[in-house]
């Protein structure tokens, strides 16, 4: 019979006591898990049940990083907040709520942009870190930052109907660059904003998230070292893609050539024309009272468009404006708006870049900006 270590109370020993009947845990890996310090960045979709479960698990000490505010369209899917918690920083309501979930664990928040000054100070005081992000820039310097500072990392990602979890930064193992060298350039960005995504599905790619990170402190099991997990909701389909190293990696590589950390921000390099060309929906409206007949390019797709559109607007998806460009009118400026102003600032790039002369304008805010201040009837997903 195995001697209860002081560390471990009565009430902890109730509380873990399906982890401590499991022999490849027991007690002594409960110990470990309480001394555990596990890194979580990003409380969205992949953060929320990642925190949720690690946090009743027993790790010891959870940091969570978010700069973020919680807004309504989050609920869908991020399961850590309330309704009633619209407008207050993630961060706040994560640490309240996982408190609740475990008083037994201590929580560190930081409410401040994960960035090239403070990557290293945040992820050095770990064990583990957990890259929970939706957004390319982030994750290319958590994996560079875990791979110089010699953490491993668990790597999640989601959109529409996939995902993918995998483990990064072990002895021999490679790291994200061997897969993906360089961040895509801004028009292949998938956005889960625009694109959307299936709301449970963050919650499996999550959970498999805290599984992995689990095994990885208790160092049992096999890791998704080497390894891509692939998930096809639809198909509800689960594979697992074999990863090797890349020799040549300019991270991890025989002969690294990348040796600081940089803040990956992919803009177009064009991107600050858009500055001096873009509308408010505001002005827009202005100018709509003025003329009817403003050229007003709607790129969305077609189910959106139906669900809820301006009358006065074309509508062509960014993925057919190149080849329809012929039915712009270059004398005169074209108002290119989508739902929130990303892809309309990429079918600009796009339409710039295939030789479009004429003026264009972005609608800042898109069609969620003009459902919620020039015309709530519209109703938009």
């Amino acid at each position: 019979m195995q001697v209860i270590n002081d560390e471990i109370s009565n009430s902890e020993m109730q509380r873990y006591s399906r982890h401590i009947n499991l022999s490849e845990i027991g007690i002594v890996g409960q110990q470990k898990l309480k001394k555990s310090k596990v890194l979580i960045v990003g409380l969205g979709g992949l953060g929320s049940p990642a925190a949720l479960y690690l946090a009743a698990a027993g790790v010891g000490t959870l940091g969570i990083v978010d700069h973020d505010t919680i807004s309504l369209d989050n609920l869908q899917r991020q399961i850590l907040y309330a309704d009633s918690q619209v407008g207050i920083y993630k961060a706040d309501a994560a640490k309240e709520r996982l408190n609740g979930i475990n008083p037994h664990i201590t929580i560190t928040i930081y409410k401040d942009r994960i960035t090239s000054s403070n990557a290293m100070d945040m992820i050095r005081e770990y064990d583990l870190v957990l890259d929970c992000t939706d957004n390319f820039p982030v994750r290319y310097l958590i994996n560079d930052a875990c791979i110089m500072a010699g953490k491993p990392y668990v790597y999640g990602a989601v959109y529409k109907f996939e995902g993918q979890v995998s483990v990064f930064g072990l002895k021999d193992s490679g790291c994200y660059r061997c897969l993906f060298p360089e961040p895509p350039e801004p028009e292949l960005i998938p956005n889960c904003a625009d694109g959307g995504v299936l709301g449970v599905l963050p919650g499996i790619i999550g959970t498999l998230q805290a599984t992995e990170a689990i095994k990885l402190l208790l160092d049992i099991g096999e890791p998704l070292n080497g390894k891509m997990l692939l998930f096809d909701a639809l198909a509800m389909d689960f594979r697992i893609m074999n990863i090797k190293r890349d020799d040549n990696c300019k991270l991890c590589g025989k002969n690294p050539v990348i040796k600081e950390l940089n803040d990956y921000e992919i803009e177009c390099k064009n991107m600050n024309i858009l500055e001096e060309a873009e509308v408010t929906v505001v002005e827009l409206k202005k100018l709509l009272d003025r003329n009817s007949k403003l050229q007003i390019i709607d790129v969305r797709e077609v189910g959106e468009y139906t669900e809820g559109g301006m009358e006065d607007a074309k509508l062509i998806p960014l993925g057919q404006v190149v080849q329809r460009m012929p039915e712009l009118d270059d004398s005169s400026t074209a108002y290119m708006i989508c739902r929130s102003g990303k892809r309309s600032a990429t079918a600009i790039r796009s339409l710039k870049n295939a030789g479009y002369k004429g003026e264009m304008k972005n609608v800042t805010g898109g069609m969620l900006a003009w459902s919620s201040e020039i015309d709530p009837s519209i109703s938009v997903h």
